[in-house]
């Protein structure tokens, strides 16, 4: 019975991801991730495509449970269950969608790993949305636990992409401040917009900047009493001189019990319930993108390195990450 229900449930995650990414592609997924109800006509302005193909997409939803009609006839809103599917079809999505230039051309990889990223690059929007749709369940509650247990009224989120974590966070403290730090003009774009459909643009500072600048201008660090970084340090990481002098800087800025929380992903962990995503993980970043990621003992001692005396390493609900919070003491 077991084994009969694991099918079955493999079967619905694929399709739900599959119809979900259709719904990145035609660019409803903003109208679905909303909770807002709507119609087809919405849809159909706000993608630009005909009415007619917009209605066979949605009754696709409806059939799939994925979206329900609700009281007045015409309008639907996305069914109660609908984060929880998104969250696991963010899985199928990063394995086949995000690292689609990988696995197309895995041969020319192996072959000559510079020469193929150079010619096949991966789609950004399709990397963070399926990032987005496994963290805003797996990785942001453990982080946002941090952060409201110990009050920070002044937050940086490093790679902050389009904002979401931070948003939350300043929708979770009304008196809190936050700044946005990310390299892409066109996440910083969109986090300034959902900053403004939040509510809360006049307390986010958008910085389009690269968290290796902190090294020369630790501006967007000083002040903040908790710095964040889901999923970005690792990056930072592959230079050791480098990723020590940032830890340092974001160190020196930060006051007495002030605190970084990173969360990132280890080598091929192997608790049981992880050790497949992992293995995914790890193999696909150090043969696709030249990142080997670090062990956990390695990311603990790269904080304690950079002046942290307390770090702590949490299991993540994500497989094969660790949330790692690490504190400055004085005195």
């Amino acid at each position: 019975m077991s084994r009969q229900f694991s099918l079955e449930k493999a079967a619905d995650v694929a399709a739900v991801a599959a119809l979900l990414q259709i719904g990145v592609e035609l660019g409803v997924d903003r109208v679905l991730d909303s909770g807002d109800t709507f119609d087809v006509a919405d849809l159909a302005k706000a993608t630009d495509v005909p009415v007619r193909g917009i209605e066979e997409y949605v009754a696709a939803l409806v059939a799939a449970g994925l979206v329900v009609e609700t009281d007045v006839p015409g309008q639907y809103r996305v069914a109660e269950d609908f984060a929880a599917s998104k969250y696991q079809a963010g899985y199928v999505s990063w394995a086949m969608n995000a690292n689609q230039p990988f696995l197309d051309n895995v041969r020319a990889f192996l072959t000559d790993r510079e020469a193929a990223a150079r010619v096949h690059r991966r789609d950004g929007r399709r990397v963070a949305v399926s990032s987005r749709w496994m963290a805003e369940r797996a990785v942001y509650p453990g982080i946002i636990d941090q952060v409201n247990a110990a009050g920070a009224q002044r937050v940086t989120d490093l790679g902050a992409g389009t904002g979401g974590l931070l948003i939350q966070l300043l929708l979770d403290d009304p008196a809190r401040e936050g700044v946005a730090l990310d390299v892409s003009p066109a996440a910083c774009a969109a986090a300034r917009e959902a900053a403004d459909r939040g509510g809360v643009s006049d307390r986010l500072e958008v910085a389009e900047r690269s968290i290796e600048s902190l090294v020369e201008d630790a501006a967007p660090v000083e002040g903040a009493e908790a710095i964040l970084a889901s999923f970005a340090m690792h990056d930072v990481l592959q230079d050791e001189a480098l990723c020590h002098a940032v830890l340092r800087r974001c160190h020196q800025a930060l006051p007495s019990n002030g605190f970084m929380v990173v969360a990132d992903a280890v080598s091929y962990a192997q608790s049981r319930g992880e050790r497949q995503f992992s293995a995914l993980f790890t193999y696909v970043h150090a043969n696709f993108m030249d990142i080997r990621l670090p062990s956990e003992h390695k990311w603990q001692e790269t904080f304690r390195a950079a002046g942290f005396t307390t770090v702590k390493s949490l299991s993540q609900v994500l497989p094969g990450s660790r949330l790692f919070v690490a504190t400055k003491r004085e005195g």
